[in-house]
């Protein structure tokens, strides 16, 4: 009986302290009110979001094992390359390449100018703030294979599409993240500049570049790592690079070549991630 009395006062003393406020009182004698935890009803969303999500896309873990001997076929396919087909991979792998340095510097310059004007820091006015934040904020939500797809309409197919959905994406990106770091340096320096008589831009020049310059700097490179990856399926759109070499291989079904242009790619991206890794070590 003791035991079972034991038993109950626990649950009660757990349902009450999941479930139900608490008072605690304090060792100077004043109660608080604790609030109950909302850890249960966050599972239990979580939970029927998860179930939902199952049923919604009717996914199936049997059906995942039983495929998954054709994914290892597939897998060693590609790992036995071709690499006689190496030489038709090096012009788009080049391609891909162009398009990501020139969309990227291109991306990255305008978005200073506009990442100052969207520091409410910087910019007092808070209409134009708004109104550059929403900009940027609309082609964030934009996925980079629709900017290059309708880019592909308007500059008809190639990698200057390709270049310019790149510089698009770019712009979004880094103007955002850099705006968030105008937004957290000192404006101590600024203020000064400005009441020895400086313009704006002369104190900002002065003050606050030399804060945002290595932050900016490494803000660029993560979104060239980026769009070296993205611009690697905008073919797929008709925006030029590796993306219709791909395409075309799976068409093709030749999984052999297929594993050419992905290990030619895969290495690429390692060789600029080291460089990227190594150039942020230096700025830091």
């Amino acid at each position: 009986m003791e035991k079972e009395n034991t038993a109950e006062v626990l649950k009660l003393t757990l349902y009450d302290r999941v479930f139900k406020p608490q008072r605690i009182v304090l060792e100077n004698g004043h109660t608080v009110l604790r609030k109950r935890s909302r850890t249960p009803a966050i599972v239990l969303l979580l939970a029927v979001a998860v179930y939902l999500s199952l049923k919604a896309t009717g996914f199936s873990m049997s059906v995942v094992i039983n495929k998954f001997s054709k994914m290892l076929d597939l897998l060693v396919k590609i790992f036995q390359p071709n690499w006689e087909f190496f030489p038709k991979v090096v012009s788009p792998l080049v391609d891909t390449i162009k398009m990501s340095i020139l969309g990227t510097v291109i991306g990255c310059v305008i978005a200073l100018p506009v990442a100052i004007l969207a520091s409410s820091n910087i910019n007092k006015n808070i209409v134009v703030v708004s109104i550059f934040r929403f900009i940027l904020a609309l082609i964030r939500t934009l996925p980079t294979l629709i900017i290059a797809l309708v880019c592909a309409l308007i500059f008809s197919l190639g990698t200057f599409s390709g270049t310019i959905a790149i510089a698009i994406f770019t712009f979004g990106i880094v103007a955002k993240m850099l705006f968030e770091s105008i937004e957290t340096i000192d404006m101590g320096p600024f203020e000064a500049m400005e009441a020895l008589g400086a313009n704006k831009f002369q104190a900002f020049w002065s003050a606050c570049v030399p804060q945002i310059l290595p932050v900016y700097l490494s803000h660029s490179l993560y979104c060239f790592e980026m769009n070296v990856r993205a611009s690697a399926i905008l073919g797929y759109v008709g925006a030029g690079g590796l993306g219709i070499t791909i395409n075309e291989r799976i068409g093709w079904r030749d999984y052999n070549s297929l594993g050419v242009v992905l290990l030619s790619l895969f290495v690429v991206v390692v060789v600029i991630d080291f460089f990227s890794e190594y150039l942020r070590r230096k700025l830091s």
